[in-house]
């Protein structure tokens, strides 16, 4: 089933993508209330109504149009962690952020993105990157390459002895065990800075505008989408255990994904400090 599905046109995914967020998010950009916007953990870390409504439309259409499939959804998961499991199971599973980078939509910036993927069996598939306000729609299809816009995109790799532009957590969000490894790119040949989107940082790692991200957090919606997106585009991934990034879970953090496999390493040995 899956298999006949990802052969087939694959074009009503990426308009369900696009018309979710027509309806749902880009309508409240720069238009939500106060009451629209609550923080769940902390100050850092927002829902809106567009968050929700989004994440809604998502969980309807794409289970309609792969019959059989299940919904992994950020706002789902916070209602309900035990829907993470479905990632364990056998079914298709769509990995959803509605609203990637919720801090940059709340404060009026063009910055965030919708991420879907399609995984199974731990497997990312597929995945569609939408940043609606830049108009960029970014499609990645597991063997089938990388596109950005219908044009073939490649990381290419930085140049030799270019300084290494990095987007990484932020160390006010990490374990001090996570701190210290990400310390590990202070060093001279790198210039790291706080990530923004996810989603669009892993954009700019695969069209080769960003030389490699570290992150410290394993969620499934932030990082399956731009993963796959980066490996179809000619770039590689790594945690600090050397192992590929596990979308259920369980991963050696913090990890890397990069322009290519040498940047990869390199990133991963200053982790390791």
């Amino acid at each position: 089933m899956i298999d006949d599905f990802l052969n087939g046109d694959l074009s009503d995914v990426e308009e369900t993508v696009r018309k979710a967020a027509a309806t749902e998010i880009t309508p409240r950009f720069r238009q939500l209330a106060a009451h629209e916007i609550v923080e769940k953990s902390g100050p850092h870390d927002l829902v809106t109504i567009a968050d929700r409504l989004a994440e809604e439309h998502l969980t309807k259409s794409l289970t309609a149009l792969l019959p059989g499939s299940v919904v992994v959804g950020e706002e789902a998961v916070h209602a309900d962690p035990s829907v993470y499991e479905a990632l364990h199971g056998d079914a298709p599973v769509w990995i959803v952020d509605p609203v990637d980078g919720t801090r940059q939509f709340v404060r009026g910036e063009a910055g965030f993105c919708t991420l879907v993927a399609l995984a199974q069996h731990g497997e990312v598939l597929a995945s569609w990157t939408y940043a609606p306000v830049l108009e960029e729609m970014a499609i990645a299809v597991r063997g089938g390459g990388a596109r950005l816009n219908d044009a073939p995109i490649r990381s290419g790799s930085p140049a030799p002895g270019a300084v290494l532009e990095v987007a990484m957590s932020h160390p006010d969000y990490t374990t001090p065990d996570q701190k210290r490894a990400l310390l590990g790119l202070n060093v001279p040949g790198v210039r790291g800075r706080p990530c923004g989107s996810a989603g669009l940082e892993y954009l700019a790692v695969a069209r080769g505008e960003l030389d490699a991200v570290a992150f410290s957090w394993e969620n499934a919606w932030d990082h399956a989408a731009g993963l796959l997106l980066v490996t179809e585009a000619g770039g590689a991934q790594m945690t600090v255990a050397g192992e590929r990034f596990r979308i259920e879970g369980g991963n050696a953090l913090p990890f890397t994904a990069a322009r290519d496999a040498d940047t990869a390493r390199r990133v991963r040995s200053l982790l390791l400090g």
